[in-house]
């Protein structure tokens, strides 16, 4: 099964179409594996990353400690993530095929009508429940430069709503 995240209910038909990460337009859908990076609202910058087969145990003693998969985001976003619903619609896999397999994504060229809908009240504790860390700091950008240079496996998403850049020093 694949997933689409959305704040928006009652989808009934996922149409094509066209976004930055595709070359035409398509239905994107997650991975149960990669899932916990999208339960959060669509627009919040997140810093998502976990240790893969070549992570060095320093890495994951500097950014995992005894956690699986951590997501961070920023604290000005922490109130929009504790109060927001989601769907979380599941989506039949015929039609997909996988774009990026550390991502987890698959996009359809073909429109899809997902097989049923969970709507998630509190995303926080579905993040809980999926043994995800959540850690909260006042700017992503020094989080995210530090894990772009680790070894970990990362996804950053919508960095472009992060706060600004910290100025060099």
């Amino acid at each position: 099964m694949l997933f689409h995240v959305s704040e928006e209910r009652g989808i009934e038909r996922f149409e094509p179409r066209r976004s930055e990460g595709a070359s035409e337009p398509v239905v994107w859908a997650i991975d149960m594996d990669r899932l916990r990076n999208y339960l959060l609202p669509r627009e919040c910058p997140r810093v998502t990353y976990y240790a893969g087969r070549d992570t060095n145990a320093a890495d994951v003693d500097r950014f995992l400690g005894s956690s699986t998969a951590v997501i961070a985001i920023e604290q000005g976003w922490f109130e929009r993530v504790r109060s927001c619903r989601l769907y979380c619609y599941h989506m039949p896999t015929d039609t997909f095929g996988c774009l990026d397999e550390c991502a987890g994504y698959f996009v359809s060229r073909l429109p899809v009508v997902p097989a049923s809908v969970e709507v998630i009240d509190d995303p926080i504790s579905e993040l809980v429940k999926r043994g995800v860390d959540l850690r909260i700091v006042p700017n992503l950008w020094p989080l995210r430069d530090a894990v772009v240079a680790s070894s970990l496996q990362f996804s950053i998403i919508r960095m472009r709503n992060a706060r600004s850049t910290p100025c060099p020093t």
